[in-house]
């Protein structure tokens, strides 16, 4: 299982074809809303529409990921999104863009599209957090290719998306969505290594706060990790409306930015995956917050097209180390048996500022955006100052080993 090609074909392939449709949904859907009714409170409001679902799919998933198995979920959710994406393509050929069934059907697609995401995502990490325990001291290197993976798909996912919504239409991008979704279904996971449990839905998500509560460590990390998200989910629903209504870009340059900041973050793991081996996860952490922190900061002050492609890629650079971070530590610290319930709590809590921060775009006028940019920004530098000032207290995670 440890073997290069084994990961390869079992787990690196699918995850890199479910990413790649997970980052043309998260990422597109907001651009395909905008561009179909014209609207930058309905932008914002989709955006609330299609993470609301995800948080409140994660009382369960991780129960169904742990009973059923992370292949069989994975399959199943990735083969509901392709119909899902496919009958929605269908309903935007045949009626006029800014009509209410328009309307209707987009914001449907953000909230379906939401949870069978989730759910594909969950059954990902399941079967990566598995390979990652197999790899013993080496979880953090598995860890970093499937981060890696991630950035990938982040990186040319946006910027597929706009470059499709702008050239060929929402027919284009939500059938090219539908494909990949389509591959990582055909692809799926080996069942080998997947596990199964008879508890239910509410002792499963007992068990995963139990077991986040028993390790302080990954606890204080997630705090600390949910206010610094508040400031990323208010930067992702604010953009669209920024670059398209705001700076007169296209959908493509707003694509662009998530695109090249994905560039920066996979940098930014291949550093942090090096900086690990050499000083440790928690100097590597503090680091990371730092210079998301500051990043967030600039951005927050920002007034041309390019400054924000610059500093975001900045602040994701630092969020791409402290994803390593935070992924290395829950597979090192979070039992093989309650894995699946304990990740979607952490996911769970991870996510709680998405939808928040689509009702503020929603509520604010355009002008008013780069305010609420700011808070976030004072707000997250709180929380990451005193989420790892409390971890330099706290026993030490044993280093893995390089």
């Amino acid at each position: 299982m440890t073997s290069t090609p084994g990961l390869f074909r079992r787990i690196y392939l699918p995850r890199s074809a479910d990413g790649a449709a997970f980052a043309m949904a998260t990422y597109g859907t907001p651009l395909l809303v905008l561009a179909a009714t014209g609207s930058a409170a309905l932008t914002g409001l989709a955006f609330a529409l299609e993470w609301t679902p995800r948080i409140a799919a994660f009382t369960v998933i991780g129960t169904i990921v742990d009973r059923f198995g992370a292949a069989r979920v994975f399959r199943a959710a990735c083969l509901a999104r392709a119909v899902v994406v496919l009958a929605a393509a269908g309903v935007l050929a045949a009626l006029d863009a800014g009509s209410s069934a328009v309307t209707a059907a987009v914001m449907l697609l953000a909230a379906s599209t939401g949870i069978l995401t989730e759910f594909s995502y969950v059954a990902a990490e399941t079967a990566g957090g598995a390979a990652s325990r197999s790899a013993g001291s080496q979880a953090h290197r598995v860890q970093s290719v499937l981060l890696g993976i991630d950035q990938t798909a982040t990186l040319a996912g946006p910027l597929v998306a706009g470059l499709l919504l702008e050239h060929g239409g929402p027919t284009a991008m939500l059938g090219t969505l539908a494909t990949f979704s389509l591959l990582a279904a055909a692809l799926g996971f080996a069942e080998r290594g997947t596990t199964t449990s008879t508890a239910s839905a509410e002792g499963g998500l007992r068990a995963g706060w139990a077991t986040l509560r028993s390790l302080p460590a990954l606890a204080w990390l997630v705090g600390g990790l949910v206010v610094s998200n508040t400031a990323v989910a208010v930067l992702q629903a604010a953009m669209p409306v920024i670059v398209v209504t705001e700076l007169q870009r296209s959908s493509a340059d707003a694509g662009l930015i998530w695109s090249a900041a994905a560039v920066a973050s996979l940098l930014a793991i291949t550093a942090a995956r090096r900086a690990i081996d050499r000083w440790g996860l928690w100097p590597v952490g503090a680091a990371a917050a730092v210079l998301a922190t500051a990043a967030t900061l600039a951005v927050s002050q920002a007034d041309t097209y390019h400054s924000y492609l610059l500093l975001i890629a900045v602040l994701m650079a630092g969020e791409g180390g402290l994803t390593v971070v935070l992924r290395t530590l829950r597979s090192h610290l979070i039992p093989a048996d309650v894995f699946g319930s304990t990740l979607s709590v952490t996911i769970l809590l991870l996510l709680l500022p998405f939808p928040a921060a689509g009702l503020i775009v929603a509520a604010l006028p355009p002008a008013q955006l780069n305010h609420a940019v700011t808070a976030a920004a004072l707000l997250q530098a709180a929380g990451l100052v005193t989420a790892f000032n409390r971890l330099r207290t706290l026993p030490a995670v044993p280093a893995p080993a390089p």
